[in-house]
């Protein structure tokens, strides 16, 4: 009640973020007194952390539970507006993600320290002319492969990113083990560091493209290079105190071989750990191909949409390259490809209403959907949820009773008979997609932008005309 009162004679608040509100009255002076309202006043103009409360009935700011500012140490390593101006996946993320950079550093000191001795170092009897050729011969082949390796799978990296960010940090150790054990074999040493820098130079294209999707994620007010700054604040923090825990730990590990692969080993196995609980810790709320699959399974198993956060708790990680239903599923396909005759084209055209056209290979069971011009994310994710639909046919569990129907119809009737079962199920989306969408958009997903992988083909084509009942 005191705290009402004091609301109510309050001249005006104020509050920093979702911190802790503070108002000031009229002292018998004349000037100003500013107090908390609920908790003690801290006297920090940094950010505040703690969650948002809501507004009071009489127009004031209600009390709300909040921990104490950041100190100006914390601040210049945070986002401004922490935790309000990033998600909420943003600190248990940053934080494993600090670990695995750490254990990454001490480990790429123990390779480095290998590759120095193998190129000679140290040695009166090595050539700098020869050294300095294999230095050049390394680099050379890691900028090719990381020119093809962007062209190869540049696209393919927003639609996975957590998968492929834990790739990279997998193949990263690979590559400093190659490193490591580069001067056990000299005769192939120059081969194993090519082959080494290949995998880091393949690293840095993954990592660095996954790390802008999930700063995409993580950035929530317009603040991507905020978020991305401070991210490279912290990393750099932490490779410092690599570096100096390294210069302690080279020496004493350098003269014992085994003690070195031990270490390295050991550390290794913490950057695995610590990336795997980094990347699990992510809950992106857009649905790419493995998310839809898992919703939609649910879904039509149970009438319910899973929340992001369940979704994301039970996407594979290391098996995520592909979705756990068996179905190749290709979006955006060209219309050549699916049609050569006229009465293809009829075919595939009669009983698609939506703008995409989609054909569906049981014997494979492949999916290809051809998207028309005015497609948009809606319409993408419909084609998408209509090819899994039409996957699910294929697999085990329960479904629906006109989808269960249609199962039955598929398995037992003819291959040419599929173009029959595609024309009915677009049918029964008519009737289930509405309150799938509806139940994506209510339990919290992003339903205006997807991470589906989509080819740039699209195409326009005439309607099919109705047929007339005798």
């Amino acid at each position: 009640m005191a705290d009402v009162a004091r609301r109510e004679a309050a001249l005006c608040s104020e509050q920093f973020g979702s911190g802790v509100s503070r108002g000031c009255r009229a002292a018998a002076d004349g000037s100003l007194q500013w107090e908390a309202w609920g908790r003690r006043w801290w006297g920090f103009s940094g950010a505040f952390t703690g969650k948002p409360g809501g507004r009071d009935g009489g127009g004031g700011v209600a009390p709300r539970t909040a921990s104490p500012p950041l100190s100006p140490l914390l601040a210049v390593f945070l986002p401004q507006g922490f935790p309000d101006s990033v998600s909420p996946d943003y600190l248990p993320y940053q934080l494993w993600d600090s670990v695995q950079a750490f254990a990454s550093s001490l480990s790429g000191s123990l390779a480095t320290h290998a590759v120095l001795l193998g190129i000679g170092v140290g040695n009166a009897k090595a050539s700098v002319s020869a050294a300095t050729a294999t230095w050049l011969v390394k680099d050379s082949t890691g900028m090719l492969g990381r020119i093809v390796f962007a062209w190869w799978m540049g696209s393919k990296m927003d639609c996975n990113a957590k998968q492929w960010r834990l790739f990279a940090d997998i193949l990263n150790d690979v590559a400093m083990f190659l490193e490591i054990m580069a001067p056990i074999f000299p005769i192939c040493f120059t081969m194993t560091i090519c082959i080494s820098n290949l995998a880091k130079c393949i690293v840095s294209v993954a990592g660095g493209a996954t790390r802008a999707a999930l700063t995409m994620h993580q950035a929530r007010r317009n603040n991507m290079a905020d978020v991305s700054a401070k991210d490279g604040s912290q990393e750099t923090l932490v490779s410092l105190a690599g570096l100096l825990v390294s210069l302690l730990m080279l020496p004493l590990v350098s003269d014992c071989p085994r003690l070195s692969l031990g270490c390295f080993f050991f550390l290794t196995a913490l950057h695995i750990y610590a990336n795997y609980r980094a990347v699990r810790a992510l809950v992106i709320e857009t649905l790419n191909e493995g998310r839809l699959w898992l919703v939609l399974k649910h879904f039509l198993q149970r009438g319910e949409v899973l929340g992001p956060t369940t979704a994301n708790q039970m996407e594979p990680l290391w098996t995520g390259f592909w979705p756990s239903l068996s179905l190749s599923l290709s979006l955006g396909v060209p219309l050549h490809r699916l049609t050569s005759s006229v009465f293809e084209l009829q075919q595939l055209v009669e009983g698609h209403r939506e703008p995409y056209l989609l054909r569906w290979d049981q014997s494979r069971n492949q999916v290809q959907v051809v998207l028309s011009q005015m497609a948009g994310p809606e319409t993408v994710l419909r084609a998408a949820t209509h090819g899994l639909v039409l996957g699910a046919l294929r697999e085990d569990g329960p479904l629906p009773g006109e989808l269960e129907e249609l199962r039955n119809r598929a398995r037992a009737g003819p291959e040419k008979e599929s173009w029959v079962i595609v024309k009915e199920t677009h049918q029964v989306l008519d009737k289930l997609f509405p309150k799938f969408l509806k139940g994506l958009q209510d339990a919290g997903w992003k339903t205006e932008k997807h991470q589906l992988e989509v080819d740039e083909w699209r195409a326009t084509w005439l309607p099919c005309p109705e047929k007339k009942v005798l």
